[in-house]
């Protein structure tokens, strides 16, 4: 794609004074609105990717910035070392939408999936008596859980993880969508299993969606070991799949749910934790914290973002809408388009290259012409707009890609 002298300069700012760990596509945004974001030369763009699940309300929600605006006027941040009257709220707010007892407020996703572990851990040494040191987190493979050390060192991405060793120790992966493998190792080890942590739909890994009964079958296989089940539905939850959690499309209640993105509405870094108390209670003061966890500006712009959804109806409008998108996009016939997957508004596209076009090359074609995704693992492409998109615009979003794809041909 061509690029202008303006966007350039952003560009080599980034590349001469930034670290080069991400591969953006060459496209310089400034604006946002809804569905829409705009590049440093005025031109328009669908947005597909939604900073990864965190803009479900989309880019700049009027009442979210004004949440946002009204707090940082009167204050943004006291620590958790005095009180403040904006994170009672928000902690009851948590509760009445999601109805565990308790919520551990932080900042980013891996913060969260953190606490998460660590949480599991304290409660199997104080509560299931594991003997301390021996507790062990199943994950599964290709799962994606954050950056931390500890979060890699459970990753079977060896790009994710190579040269960052030595690894945390306490962590046993097995595969994914495989309820016998689940079964197996908690019948073998389930004396010193404090929790399985499992992502609803395996974001990152390119949109795997488990079977139907996958996560209920898990779930049972937990209560039956007294193993904590943790669901990270930082990208999966607040309403992208088609329900508040993924999780709810089975009708379990996690243990723990993991909480994060769209959480803020994409405004501010804001995660969470949620369980009950038999869980939440085995931390006391001073043994886990954050500076800014539950900061004053965080709650409410939370509260903000939390009350668009539901005022919005947006998990209904994620289910209506991801039915249309995949009916759509099944529609196409191209030899790039190996198989179509998704829930709600969180889909991919699995490309088979052709004449050594690609996933790349699309979402370099679909940038040219007005939309803006991402390939994950090299040859998929995951679409996930706004929640706020209509079904114009998601029809005319779908126009592009076809008409970028049949371009390539």
């Amino acid at each position: 794609m061509s690029i202008s002298e303006t966007s350039q300069r952003f560009i080599s700012l980034e590349e001469k004074y930034g670290a080069h760990n991400y591969t953006p596509l060459e496209v310089v945004l400034s604006r946002g609105e809804g569905p829409i974001v705009w590049d440093v030369e005025g031109k328009r763009y669908f947005d597909f990717l939604s900073a990864y699940s965190a803009v479900n309300q989309g880019h700049c929600h009027p009442r979210i910035v004004q949440a946002l605006t009204d707090q940082a006027k009167k204050l943004c941040l006291t620590s958790r070392a005095f009180y403040n009257d904006c994170l009672g709220p928000y902690e009851e707010m948590m509760n009445r939408i999601f109805g565990y007892d308790k919520v551990l407020p932080m900042n980013s996703g891996a913060e969260a999936v953190e606490t998460a572990l660590k949480l599991a851990r304290k409660w199997a040494y104080q509560v299931k008596g594991v003997k301390e040191n021996e507790a062990i987190i199943v994950t599964c493979n290709d799962n994606f859980h954050g950056r931390t050390i500890s979060i890699i060192s459970y990753s079977t991405d060896e790009n994710a993880k190579k040269e960052y060793g030595p690894y945390t120790p306490g962590f046993e992966t097995i595969n994914y969508n495989d309820t016998k493998a689940l079964e197996n190792i908690l019948k073998e080890r389930s004396k010193n299993i404090a929790a399985f942590l499992v992502e609803p739909i395996q974001g990152e890994a390119g949109v795997v969606v488990p079977d139907n009964g996958y996560l209920k079958t898990c779930f049972d296989l937990c209560n039956q070991h007294n193993v904590l089940f943790i669901a990270d539905e930082i990208q999966t939850g607040i309403a992208r799949t088609g329900k508040m959690l993924c999780c709810d499309h089975e009708e379990i209640r996690p243990h723990i749910v993991v909480l994060g993105k769209a959480l803020s509405g994409g405004v501010l870094p804001v995660s969470a934790v949620l369980c009950d108390n038999e869980i939440m209670m085995t931390v006391s003061p001073g043994q886990h914290g954050s500076t800014f966890g539950g900061f004053p500006l965080a709650c409410e712009v939370a509260m903000a973002a939390l009350n668009v959804v539901l005022d919005e109806d947006l998990a209904y409008k994620a289910a209506i809408l991801g039915e249309i998108f995949r009916e759509e996009m099944s529609k196409i016939k191209s030899p790039f388009i190996k198989s179509i997957r998704g829930k709600g508004l969180l889909n991919a596209v699995v490309i088979e290259p052709q004449n050594g076009i690609t996933a790349w090359d699309i979402c370099v074609e679909m940038a040219n012409n007005g939309l803006l995704a991402k390939p994950t693992h090299q040859h998929i492409i995951r679409f996930a707009p706004p929640l706020v998109i209509t079904e114009e615009q998601l029809i005319e979003g779908i126009d592009i890609i076809k008409k970028s794809i049949k371009s390539l041909e």
